[in-house]
């Protein structure tokens, strides 16, 4: 940054105008920045169980993926509820460190936005790993008893069947949503949409020309390398170089082991397109180097 002669403010920023930003400065004290081009890019948060299920997150017995990174001990018994890419590369880490987890997932599937093939392959990956999985299962609500074990009513979505789970750990994986609270874009002229997110046109830009959203605070996959590329492309756009993000080519990973990665469209999609294709299938056990690997 000091060689690209970029200046680092640290501290709270929230709009003063559509072209001040105060910032809570982190060492004390305020300053204000005034610029002709802003860029929100303040990404998300993750998305909790209401506090009405009595299993709000307290980042110690029912955590998000922020408090599953410092759990004080390995716990026993864990359940994540979502069998999304978080949930399962979380739950997968504490399964190999010797927890007993237990995925809940409201859906027929892990992963529905995978491809039912590598879906179907990687669920049986995990199992045979010994992760377990409770599919079309939603949760109802649960007590959170602390030290003496967090207990989770369950029910089957599809015969209504009731169960009740005891555990450790809940970790919520049940996505994210966009971190837009406290920047006063009002004080912009700008709003944020009923999930939080800030509407911009296909250049990035908010209602105000001058003003800019990428990464999770705009539409499109939560993923970090995505806002990277819309970083760039709305930086071009602001130089007038153009700018350009191809959404059919971003790449998603699962860093679960074995990983799973995908990019473009599923079978699924294709078929349900009418878009004719070709399809391969081609075992990593056949490779040498993945088999060393």
């Amino acid at each position: 940054m000091k060689k690209n002669k970029v200046d680092y403010i640290k501290g709270w920023g929230k709009f003063a105008s559509d072209t001040e930003i105060n910032v809570d400065l982190t060492a004390g004290g305020s300053s204000t920045v005034k610029a002709k081009n802003i860029i929100i890019a303040t990404g998300s948060e993750p998305n909790g169980l209401p506090a009405s299920t009595g299993l709000a997150t307290d980042e110690k017995f029912v955590v998000s993926s922020t408090g599953g990174l410092s759990l004080d001990k390995i716990p026993k018994r864990m359940m994540v509820i979502g069998g999304g890419v978080i949930g399962l590369e979380l739950g997968s880490v504490y399964q190999r460190l010797g927890s007993e987890v237990t995925v809940i997932q409201h859906t027929e599937r892990i992963c529905p936005f995978l491809d039912n093939e590598i879906s179907k392959n990687f669920q049986n990956i995990l199992k045979k790993q010994g992760m377990k999985f409770k599919l079309n299962t939603r949760v109802v609500d649960g007590v959170n008893n602390k030290e003496n074990g967090v207990v989770v009513n369950l029910e089957n979505v599809k015969d209504s069947a009731q169960e009740q789970m005891e555990v450790d750990v809940v970790l919520v994986s049940i996505g994210r949503h966009a971190f837009t609270g406290g920047l006063d874009l009002e004080k912009a002229g700008l709003e944020a949409n009923e999930r939080g997110q800030i509407p911009t046109n296909d250049h990035w830009q908010t209602k105000h020309s001058h003003i800019y959203g990428i990464g999770d605070v705009v539409d499109g996959p939560m993923l970090a390398h995505k806002a990277e590329e819309e970083g760039i492309a709305a930086v071009e756009h602001i130089l007038g170089e153009g700018g350009h993000v191809n959404y059919d080519a971003i790449p998603g990973v699962i860093y679960t082991n074995p990983e799973v990665a995908y990019v473009g469209k599923t079978e699924e999609e294709l078929k349900a397109e009418g878009t004719p294709y070709k399809k391969g299938v081609f075992p990593f056990s056949a490779n040498s180097r993945a088999r060393t690997n």
